[in-house]
């Protein structure tokens, strides 16, 4: 069994962390938006109060640069890559599909298909595949104003994976199951929002538990 705090769009409100590592996690996934469009170092000193691993995306709120700052702490970058953790292969992309605001980390659909298939091809199906992203799949967790603003390419992969942890569409948040995949918005860590994710030993155990400070 391993115990998985999700969190996600924190947006430099840092001091809340500690009190969500009260929940004892064996890991980490932050699903992105760190910083609320600040300085890369400033999610520095945040990295360093988690002491269990941490694997983490940027979010679209989040510089460039901040996946150097990630690389720089004890945390790993998930972003363009897929890794093996025992019976688990986590695989990231992080920033958004375009948004109309104009936030620092945004790429084209192309760019985050094509990101995402290159990460895909570094990991080897597992017990527990997690797809961690910032931006939701296409029609799954990402209404805004009646539309659907979600990313198309990663709705086109995400039955490749058994668990999706996303973020970034802070009012349409929760877990879903769509085709054997289970899609988990947590909604903002800056609002005392996560969600403890529990997974067995055998394949698709996935027990979420959403929770409110």
């Amino acid at each position: 069994m391993t115990k998985i705090l999700l969190l996600t769009d924190i947006h430099g409100q840092y001091d809340i962390v500690p009190a969500f590592l009260e929940l004892g996690p064996d890991m980490v996934i932050i699903a992105g938006d760190l910083t609320d469009c600040g300085a890369p170092e400033e999610a520095r000193h945040m990295l360093d109060m988690i002491d269990v691993p941490c694997f983490v995306v940027p979010g679209n709120c989040d510089q460039k640069e901040i996946i150097n700052v990630i690389e720089e702490s004890d945390a790993v970058s998930l972003h363009g890559t897929s890794l093996e953790i025992g019976p688990i292969t986590i695989t990231g992309v992080g920033g958004s599909n375009p948004t109309p605001f104009g936030t620092p980390f945004e790429l084209s659909e192309e760019e985050i298909g094509q990101l995402l298939e290159e990460a895909m091809a570094r990991g080897g199906r597992n017990v527990h595949n997690i797809l961690v992203v910032h931006a939701p799949p296409y029609g799954t967790l990402d209404m805004v104003g009646g539309a659907n603003v979600g990313c198309r390419s990663i709705r086109a992969h995400m039955r490749d994976f058994d668990l999706v942890c996303c973020g970034h569409i802070h009012d349409h948040t929760g877990v879903v199951e769509e085709g054997g995949t289970v899609i988990v918005n947590p909604g903002p860590a800056a609002e005392g929002k996560c969600a403890i994710i529990i997974l067995g030993e055998e394949a698709k155990a996935i027990q979420v538990d959403l929770i409110q400070l």
